[in-house]
């Protein structure tokens, strides 16, 4: 021990520019030994989900902050003894610590020094997400009650004693903190957020996934369980108000008392909202649209499904969709620039970093294919493919959300029939995709039922005059409509 010393990890800057991030999940806890590039627990930002590595070895004295937490960059947020393993007897204090003593981030280091590349130090304070205050077990019922109420989901089978019991042992904090990290129950990070805002405590939960993994149906099931016993006596509280409500309802006695559901804003949703609102007070927008028939890019698509090129490949419309763009930016080129507002000019991208919008449990993203231009059309589909598992898995990295020089957003596939898109910051044009459908078409003099969609252009009018967003956008629905185009323009 006397040749031990303990080092602090601190959280670092996984992008570019990051000031804080959100604890998902701790792979380790106080007394386990880790090795030098191991990862230690899984944190958020506010563009990506990512895994943390510890960089030296030791065994782990404490966890500074819970599941849950925001941290600043530059905060610790784990205790390593990097010269030795410590006496049993130290194992338990270090395991309560982080429920115990929430000071503890603030007995840091004076001097702090950075442990990785890439993240300065922070001088704020780390900021907690707000905590409720423990209810006793009927109050507790009644929260989940009214939170099953306000998602929709209806009631289980009559067993209303099963919640009763993890309420009525949820008390005794202090008892309960060493044993916690042993039973601590595995969930996903979707599963972990809906826990959160259905006021459900995972470790009550009864779990029925692979390898005792809680799922979204047992959360479900142990809310729709907790409702039974707020049905059997709904008159026992009647006047409770829903009046103090900071977070979300604590513990209304009915579905009319809780008439609200606050969603603290955080990660990819507030990154996305603060984007949302600096593009569309910064750059001047204008959006036009066009309708095409597609009726012969639907048909290349079944076509190339059989060819034995794209064997293994998703080939789907919005590969041509995109092949289509990166002609319309090959031919006019002025379209892929952005906006240097301190130096006052147009920087013109001799390369096409296409961003594709993907819808995700933790929200909107935009990664990009970065160098698409250069892609042949199998190269192109393989990059989708890969681009949207990863980003329905939540491991999109930052970097692949950086860089993005104009992005396609495909709004059809939940039956719209287009938008208004708002540019990415740092891009001149989206490309918004309606949903393709059967309409009625002058094909040929006849009137005909033909495969339909309606485009729309969204560009900086600042770079972008109406004759070039024009000419994108009227070469784009060229192609679609005759996709031979892509043989003798590309």
């Amino acid at each position: 021990m006397t040749n031990a010393s303990v080092r602090e990890f601190k959280m670092p800057d996984v992008g570019e520019g990051l000031t804080e991030a959100e604890i998902l999940k701790w792979y380790v806890q106080p007394g386990d030994t880790v090795t030098d590039g191991q990862v230690v627990c899984e944190v958020e930002t506010a563009k990506a989900a990512v895994e943390l590595p510890i960089p030296y070895d030791g065994v782990v004295r404490a966890l500074h902050f819970p599941e849950g937490t925001t941290v600043d960059v530059g905060t610790s947020i784990i205790a390593v003894e990097v010269a030795g393993g410590a006496p049993a007897q130290e194992e338990a204090p270090a395991a309560s610590a982080p429920a115990t003593e929430p000071e503890q981030p603030a007995e840091q280091p004076a001097a702090r020094q950075p442990v990785l590349v890439g993240y300065g130090v922070a001088t704020s304070s780390t900021r907690r997400r707000p905590r409720k205050q423990a209810p006793d077990a009927a109050a507790g019922q009644a929260a989940s009650a009214v939170q099953s109420e306000l998602n929709g989901h209806g009631a289980a089978p009559a067993t209303p004693a099963a919640p009763a019991a993890p309420a009525a042992t949820a008390a005794p904090a202090a008892p309960a903190a060493p044993e916690a990290p042993a039973q601590r129950p595995l969930a996903k990070p979707p599963v972990r957020k809906l826990a959160k805002d259905l006021g459900v405590d995972l470790a009550t939960v009864t779990p029925t996934g692979p390898g005792g993994v809680v799922t979204r149906e047992d959360v479900h099931a142990a809310v729709a369980a907790a409702q039974v016993p707020q049905q059997t006596a709904p008159a026992a509280q009647p006047s409770a108000p829903a009046a103090s409500v900071p977070d979300r309802p604590s513990a209304p006695a009915s579905y009319d008392s809780a008439r609200e559901t606050r969603i603290p804003v955080k990660g990819v949703r507030k990154a996305t909202a603060a984007a949302m609102v600096g593009s569309a007070f910064t750059a001047p927008h204008v959006t036009e649209f066009v309708t095409v028939d597609v009726t012969r890019t639907m048909k290349l698509v079944e076509e190339l499904k059989q060819d034995k090129e794209f064997a293994g490949l998703r080939v789907n419309p919005l590969l041509l969709i995109a092949k289509a763009l990166l002609v319309a930016i090959r031919r006019n080129p002025d379209i892929n620039a952005s906006w240097d507002e301190a130096a006052q000019e147009i920087v013109v991208k001799h390369y096409v970093n296409l961003g594709i919008a993907a819808a995700t449990p933790r929200g909107l993203i935009v990664p990009n294919i970065k160098d698409a231009h250069a892609k042949t059309l199998p190269e192109l589909a393989a990059s989708l493919g890969e681009l949207v598992s990863t980003a329905r898995e939540g491991k999109t990295s930052p970097s692949a959300m950086q860089g993005g020089t104009v992005t396609i957003t495909n709004v059809g596939v939940f039956g719209v029939d287009t938008g208004t898109p708002l540019l990415n910051p740092g891009e001149s044009a989206i490309l918004a995709v309606g949903a393709i459908k059967p309409q009625p078409w002058v094909h040929k003099g006849k009137v005909k039922p033909r495969q339909v969609t309606t485009l729309a252009l969204s560009f900086d009018h600042r770079l972008v005059d109406g004759e070039l967003g024009s000419k994108v956008l009227a070469d784009v629905a060229a192609v679609l409509e005759q996709p031979k185009r892509l043989i003798t323009w590309a």
